[in-house]
């Protein structure tokens, strides 16, 4: 049976099950995230991290979590608090539903009923997805709107132009995809990766992906609508108690989602690493739920990673480099994706592919070699310009207090 008629076979109950089974999922991951990032960030800074609630710090998320719900709930008295109420409620509830088209497993079995841990197989499942992280934007915005201050607004304004930036180059980066596995399903993706997985078959996408993930998210070193340099906290700076806190969740949640994404139109989804496929059958196919689960992790310690090591970028260097080198790499990618998958299908000779493909690589390079020479030359002018200026420099008149030299190089006497 194929997964789309094993989740249409499901009873209500089953769904139910499964739906709160992806919930506590994804809160437990969230604790364990808050923990492992703070615990990797101490040791690449050389200091310990958590390490007093719980063993190794292991209850040290909870424990915020619950200060976070005690703590006084305040609304700016300028703010419009309905408004101020429901965004972080639409950040939180939003990234959640990303995960009912993500396949977590297999073909399992569950209280004795064969399913697949995913709610529903759509044919557009990866649009809706995307769809969905576009309406969680919306609590952002509104919450930097809604609070009634200026450093809360830009934050808002600037994350709506993140995403509006850096979401147009990851749905460029899903196209070659689309074109090579030909469904939008997410079921259908994952099964037409059993023997190549399209991290290496479309590295490039993969490569603008993973960039466009970490801007989509609002994180280092792209985290500019939460600058606390220039914006104090961004959006959420007026908020308090549980509200902030729903904030906190959505954030890492949504991180969570974008790379079980990942890990579903790339690495394979569920299924195993070559040459360990015979493992996708222990624990009656549960087990590929670990292989997802570690995949998705990898994602999150490369987050992790990046936080620690990189400075955050200028915003006008942030904008810049997703109008005009992402998105067009994006646009030339899906042309000579298109091509390609055109020729190997209408049985042109491989000499013919790999010729094609070797031009556009030629191609590429020359185009990069002729802007690094343009760039070279637009510095050196930049250069000769600052070091002659092209306004008159006056001559320094000589004081009456000058010392005197005489030829032989020693100092005469004051005049």
């Amino acid at each position: 049976m194929t997964t789309a008629e094993l989740i249409g076979a499901d009873s209500g109950g089953i769904i139910v099950i499964k739906a709160l089974l992806v919930f506590i999922f994804c809160v437990l991951l969230t604790l364990m995230s808050v923990w492992g990032e703070r615990r990797i960030v101490g040791r690449m800074q050389e200091r310990p991290g958590p390490n007093r609630v719980g063993p190794f710090g292991l209850i040290q998320a909870l424990a915020d979590g619950v200060k976070l719900a005690l703590k006084e709930d305040l609304i700016p008295a300028a703010a419009d608090k309905v408004v101020f109420v429901l965004a972080p409620i639409i950040s939180a509830t939003t990234c959640f539903m990303s995960f009912a088209v993500i396949p977590i497993t297999g073909e399992v079995t569950l209280f004795g009923h064969k399913t697949a841990m995913q709610l529903t197989d759509l044919p557009v499942g990866v649009l809706y997805v995307l769809a969905i992280a576009s309406v969680g934007v919306y609590g952002i915005v509104l919450a930097g709107w809604s609070s009634g201050s200026t450093y809360p607004l830009l934050g808002g304004l600037r994350s709506s132009a993140q995403v509006i930036s850096y979401e147009v180059a990851m749905g460029l980066s899903l196209v070659a995809v689309f074109i090579y596995a030909g469904s939008m399903s997410t079921s259908d993706i994952v099964a037409a990766q059993s023997t190549w997985w399209y991290g290496v078959v479309l590295f490039p996408s993969f490569a603008i992906y993973a960039i466009s993930m970490v801007g989509e998210t609002n994180r280092a070193p792209f985290d500019l609508a939460e600058a606390e340099g220039e914006l104090v906290g961004g959006f959420h700076t007026e908020y308090s108690s549980l509200k902030f806190a729903l904030f906190f969740l959505a954030e890492y949640v949504n991180i969570i989602a974008v790379s079980a994404l990942a890990t579903t139109l790339f690495l394979g989804g569920y299924h195993a690493p070559p040459g360990l496929g015979f493992t996708e059958s222990w624990l009656g196919g549960w087990f590929t739920a670990i292989w997802f689960f570690l995949k998705v992790l990898s994602f999150f310690f490369v987050f992790v990673w990046l936080r620690g090591t990189l400075p955050r970028l200028r915003y006008d260097q942030f904008m810049q480099f997703g109008w005009k080198i992402l998105i067009p790499v994006s646009i030339l990618w899906v042309l000579v994706v298109a091509t390609l998958r055109l020729m190997s299908l209408q049985g042109a000779p491989r000499t013919v592919v790999v010729g094609f493909a070797s031009f556009v690589v030629l191609l590429v390079m020359a185009i990069n070699l002729g802007f690094d020479n343009a760039k070279k030359k637009k510095l050196q002018a930049l250069e000769v310009e600052v070091s002659t200026p092209s306004f008159a420099v006056p001559t320094i008149p000589m004081s009456i207090s000058t010392i005197n030299v005489s030829k032989n190089g020693k100092g005469g006497d004051h005049v």
